[in-house]
């Protein structure tokens, strides 16, 4: 046999290599297609490739794999029990770019999935080869490293903490300094998922001077984009840095990110505006202070449009900031209400269907309406009472809801002297929430005739008369103060079976 023939065996045999990685990296793009890869075996089949003498042979079957992992946590438990991330590793520092770029997404396809399987990618000695890839030169590679990191720090503290320890954060705060946009979007994303757990992570981050180049992001865009696709990692780091404490979040606050952030409430991407208006959630829920310097800036009004604008949970944090700023003091609660926040509510009340947006809805009604008569009247001429009645007796709502609605009703009813509003309750609500409608009626009606006499000619009073009341409860006690507004003979005339007991007198009374 000639050399040529000899020579041609093993070309025949690189060719095969090639196309049988090429093809399984093509198949395994489809979901469909990886139980029959797996049943196959593919995974032994794969790992020798990624020792292979052919670079491009090794990237392909690491592609393989990665797309393979990133499909569902079987594929990915399969590659972890395959043995395969330490052979990864161990090869990361020795190839070039297209291979680094290819072993560090299947190392971030496998950490999505759980702890568990992120604590496996922890275990094989990533993290020093992903700080390696954090170094590199090719912003590419830097991205990809930056994106597995975000992958293992977002399930728990103690993966955050183990990628802060091998020193990532410094690295990550200098890859948002970098031009590509790419790799700003996710380098702030990784430092949020690092920053959500725990304060003390959150301090770290800003101790590396985060915060001032996060900020820098919002207030000088690159002109040249048309969309800015870095906001939304941009606003949720800052979201995530300032919700721990008083003092980060003052920190968010100095950098003067307010009032240009208000414009990204109306972006055109739906988690950019929710983003931003978590960020202002967790800037204002911290003080009076800090909520009124948002009020200062014109962020109440800013929110409350984008209320109208939006529709879902990208609403949620927006209803929760307005119930923060209002449960700080009676002068933020009428900045809400003087900014129409309350009709706004009342829309979003009507139109959500999820239970869990109703419910900070409900909260966000009893912190704006429980201060003074004034606030509670703004909220109750939003005919808002119907509606949180319902939710709390409607059996079909969760356990929050009904808790939350009968807060705030209650909250609100025992500041409400708006009697037109609280009249229909009488009617509907049941003793617990009746008792909190009779206690207003009777501290209003001593003091105005007119609320009287109209309380008499709606029915009001004789509705009174009706309600069954134990002598010496404190409802009672209530139904006694109403009373003793009204001559004996008027009380007397809608209290019930009164009629039967003047046809008694008819029917006895001897006529002269």
């Amino acid at each position: 046999m000639s050399q040529r023939q000899i020579l041609q065996v093993f070309e025949q045999y690189q060719k095969a290599r090639t196309q049988f990685v090429q093809t399984v990296a093509d198949l395994a793009t489809r979901s469909q297609n990886t139980e029959t890869l797996q049943n196959a075996g593919v995974m032994s089949l794969l790992r020798p490739l990624l020792l292979d003498g052919v670079p491009a042979i090794q990237q392909t079957a690491a592609l393989a794999l990665g797309r393979l992992a990133n499909c569902n946590d079987d594929l990915a438990e399969a590659v972890v029990k395959g043995d395969i991330l330490p052979q990864l590793v161990y090869s990361l520092a020795e190839q070039n770019r297209f291979y680094k770029k290819a072993a560090t997404f299947v190392l971030r396809a496998v950490a999505k999935h759980s702890p568990e399987l992120a604590q496996a990618v922890v275990d094989c000695g990533a993290l020093d080869a992903l700080v390696i890839c954090l170094e590199d030169f090719d912003p590419g590679v830097k991205e990809a490293a930056a994106w597995a990191i975000g992958n293992i720090t977002r399930h728990n503290a103690p993966l955050a903490q183990a990628v802060v320890d091998v020193g990532v954060v410094p690295l990550l705060v200098l890859c948002i300094q970098e031009p590509e946009i790419s790799l700003k979007r996710i380098s702030a994303s990784a430092l949020s998922d690092i920053a959500k757990h725990t304060p003390e992570l959150a301090q770290i981050v800003v101790d590396t001077g985060a915060i001032a180049y996060l900020a820098q992001m919002i207030l000088n865009p690159d002109a040249k984009l048309k969309v800015k696709p870095t906001d939304r990692h941009v606003f949720s780091a800052l979201s995530q840095i300032a919700k721990h404490s008083v003092d980060i979040a003052e920190m968010v606050v100095e950098a003067e990110i307010f009032p240009a952030s208000l414009v990204c409430l109306k972006d055109p991407d739906e988690y950019v505006r929710k983003n931003v208006a978590g960020l202002i959630r967790e800037i204002t829920k911290h003080t009076p202070e800090l909520s009124q310097i948002i009020v200062n800036v014109g962020g109440v009004a800013a929110v409350i449009d984008y209320l109208g604008d939006s529709r879902g949970n990208v609403r949620l944090p927006g209803i929760m900031m307005l119930g923060y700023v209002a449960a700080h003091s009676e002068n933020l609660a009428m900045a809400v209400i003087v900014s129409k926040g309350v009709p706004q509510l009342a829309i979003c009340l009507e139109e959500e269907r999820e239970d869990h947006i109703k419910a900070a809805t409900a909260w966000a009604f009893g912190q704006i309406g429980r201060h003074t008569p004034e606030h509670a009247r703004s909220v109750a001429m939003a005919n808002v009472f119907p509606k949180l009645l319902h939710l709390y007796l409607d059996p079909g709502s969760s356990e929050d809801l009904q808790i939350k609605a009968k807060k705030a009703l209650k909250s609100i009813l025992q500041k409400c002297t708006y009697l037109p509003a609280l009249e229909p309750l009488l009617y509907d609500a049941p003793s617990n929430i009746l008792k909190h409608v009779i206690c207003q009626f009777s501290k209003v009606l001593p003091h105005d005739s007119k609320a009287r006499r109209l309380f008499v000619t709606s029915g009001g009073l004789k509705k009174v008369q009706e309600i069954k009341a134990e002598p010496g409860s404190v409802i009672k006690e209530y139904i006694n103060a109403i009373n003793n507004c009204y001559p004996e003979e008027i009380v007397r005339y809608y209290s019930p079976g009164y009629s039967e007991t003047l046809l008694e007198r008819i029917e006895s009374y001897q006529p002269m």
